[in-house]
């Protein structure tokens, strides 16, 4: 008696894209190292990062993906696997890293959740989240927050019009997707999208919009730093009481 075979299990691989230098986080007199590694409530931001996802059992493999040249993890005690195949562009620097992803035996029917180096806010509950709401989608997901505020368009300066917000997410990360889909959606869109989403988009699927969180913002300016640095401590007092 024969039975139809069962499709393969998928795993779960994240990918952290660690290549960009952050110059807009940059203030006057700081250090010039890239953002990701400047410190936050005591460890550089990307350490912070890499803890939430090391808190997510399901998670196979964090691969981050650095600029040749950068020994910035060689001097830190990680779990990770890092990879210096960092490109020009973010999507340079993911593509490269699900080519290493396959090299290191993924296969194309694996997820992996691309994520922001400096989301460094991200929670294991939203990464969990995530996975639960995408792992049986036929395309894919990523966190989002829907806009609060009132949004304008601007020409020269001076407000256009006022865009209605009730349909309107700000992109997130983690964004989801199997890994072969992906690499294929990238290596067509080519080297200027600026998030796995848009590459996915750009081949006619509609990814999956999962609730995350205002509190997941990437720190970009010199004053998200402190923001992020009170939500961290906040978090750890919280944890010790």
């Amino acid at each position: 008696m024969s039975t139809a075979a069962q499709p393969p299990l998928s795993r779960f691989f994240a990918l952290i894209p660690c290549a960009g230098v952050g110059s807009r986080a940059l203030a006057a007199g700081a250090a010039p190292i890239p953002k990701q590694y400047q410190p936050i409530a005591g460890q550089p931001m990307v350490m912070h990062t890499l803890a939430a996802f090391a808190s997510v059992p399901r998670i196979a493999d964090v691969l981050v993906v650095v600029s040749a040249g950068d020994d910035f993890f060689e001097h830190q005690s990680s779990t990770c696997v890092v990879s210096d195949c960092g490109g020009a562009t973010r999507a340079e620097t993911v593509a490269n890293g699900l080519h290493d992803l396959f090299e290191q035996g993924a296969q194309g029917h694996d997820w992996v959740l691309v994520h922001d180096a400096a989301r460094c806010l991200v929670t294991p509950a939203q990464i969990n989240a995530l996975i639960d709401a995408c792992e049986a989608d036929a395309v894919g997901g990523l966190l989002a927050h829907r806009l609060a505020d009132t949004l304008k368009s601007e020409d020269q300066g001076r407000v256009a019009a006022t865009v209605p917000r009730a349909d309107k997410w700000l992109a997130q990360t983690p964004q989801m997707f199997r890994i072969g889909m992906l690499s294929q959606a990238l290596q067509a869109a080519g080297a200027e999208v600026t998030d796995e989403s848009s590459a996915i988009e750009a081949l006619g699927l509609a990814p999956k919009l999962v609730p995350g969180s205002a509190q997941n913002f990437k720190v970009t300016y010199p004053e998200d730093f402190a923001l992020a640095e009170a939500i961290l401590q906040s978090r750890y007092s919280q944890r010790i009481d």
